[in-house]
């Protein structure tokens, strides 16, 4: 991160508006893959206590949640598309706003990085009908990475369908918002990187054309449940599954020509993860976004409590998203305030199937034996 010579703006700690999402402070729960929904992806006690722990950071990002069957990309993913997942959401945003907690749903469809065993033998589905080379995760071990189909326009507009669904889905569950998952490798990160879209129609070849489908589906989603409730995340040149974006100049025009289409539409905020959040890319980034500025460095180092605060006070953004330390510290705003002890991540257990590792870290002044009696015996199923 590029430091600044003295603070210009706000307290990490302060009050801010996304749009339509009003925010007691500006430390963000960053949407973290946890895998506890099971195999029907329903959102089950055990979720619904995971966020409502947390719900004194200013706002929550779920986890990515399928959009449709056949774009769960986990094992234990939860989705947005059937009833009972409808309604576990509807009890998880409840339990978050008895708080008075503010959650909005990462919505995703994964494209490429699935395989048959996970989306249950649906077909997987990619800008075109390019495999990541590698393996993934599925319910019978470590399998290769199929080689996907390449998407007709027919069935891009089908998908966008699916993004706009469950939007309305979110929001009729009560969520405050949704953030439409760009990034990190998944279906619309692969439209945008000339690596993985090689296709000759409108939505390929030049920057402005794979933006596009991006720029449609983000689009709908807003008319449907309106701008103020709809983020954006992306992650340019993250290089992940096969995602790569290694030309800095098409990833300033290709991004570049993706917010200033989205620019007009008045968009709760951006969310953008990249090394150098201070950085000449990502400030060009938000100066053509116009609107609020979420930032998260990524994984390596885990963001601490002043960093957090430089990136607010030195302008750089305007809330800051958090992964492991919000997971190890439900109670996170109130330790970096009062500058308290912090809570270790326990890595190993992020992506099991209980509570132990994901509801029994304990708060301030709360022994861990009384923490680990508040879960034992839930398993969120």
């Amino acid at each position: 991160m590029t430091s600044v010579s003295a603070s210009s703006g706000p307290s990490l700690f302060a009050p801010v508006a996304l749009g339509d999402i009003e925010l007691a402070n500006r430390v963000v729960m960053a949407p973290l893959t946890r895998m506890r929904a099971g195999a029907s992806g329903v959102p089950g006690d055990l979720m619904a206590e995971h966020y409502r722990q947390r719900a004194s950071l200013g706002l929550i990002v779920t986890e990515g949640t399928y959009c449709s069957h056949e774009s769960q990309a986990f094992v234990g993913q939860p989705g947005i598309v059937t009833d009972e997942q409808v309604a576990g959401w509807r009890r998880t945003a409840a339990a978050v706003h008895a708080r008075g907690g503010r959650i909005v749903m990462q919505i995703v469809h994964s494209g490429r990085v699935t395989h048959p065993d996970v989306n249950g033998g649906r077909p997987v589905l990619a800008p075109s009908a390019i495999a990541i080379n590698g393996a993934g995760h599925t319910e019978r071990g470590k399998q290769p990475f199929p080689v996907p189909q390449a998407l007709t326009t027919a069935e891009a507009g089908s998908v966008l369908a699916d993004f706009v669904a469950a939007s309305r889905h979110a929001i009729e569950s009560g969520l405050d918002g949704v953030e439409i998952h760009a990034a990190n490798g998944y279906l619309l990160h692969q439209f945008l990187s000339p690596a993985s879209n090689r296709r000759t129609d409108m939505y390929g070849g030049p920057p402005e054309n794979r933006a596009r489908f991006v720029v449609e589906v983000v689009t709908a989603v807003a008319r449907a449940v309106g701008a103020g409730r709809v983020g954006l995340r992306i992650s340019p040149q993250r290089n992940i599954h096969d995602v790569l974006e290694t030309d800095r100049d098409d990833v300033l025009t290709t991004y570049g020509h993706l917010l200033d289409r989205l620019r007009p539409l008045g968009l709760a905020y951006l969310s953008i993860r990249h090394e150098d959040l201070g950085g000449t890319l990502v400030q060009e980034l938000r100066r053509r976004f116009g609107g609020r500025l979420m930032v998260n460095r990524g994984t390596s180092p885990m963001t601490t409590r002043e960093e957090a605060m430089e990136l607010i006070e030195g302008a750089h953004a305007d809330a800051v998203a958090v992964g492991r330390a919000a997971i190890a510290n439900p109670d996170l705003v109130e330790r970096w305030q009062g500058e308290h002890p912090e809570n270790e991540p326990r890595q190993e257990l992020f992506y099991t199937s209980g509570a132990e590792g994901y509801t029994d870290y304990p708060f301030l002044g709360v022994p861990v034996r009384v923490a680990e009696q508040r879960t034992r015996g839930r398993d969120g199923r």
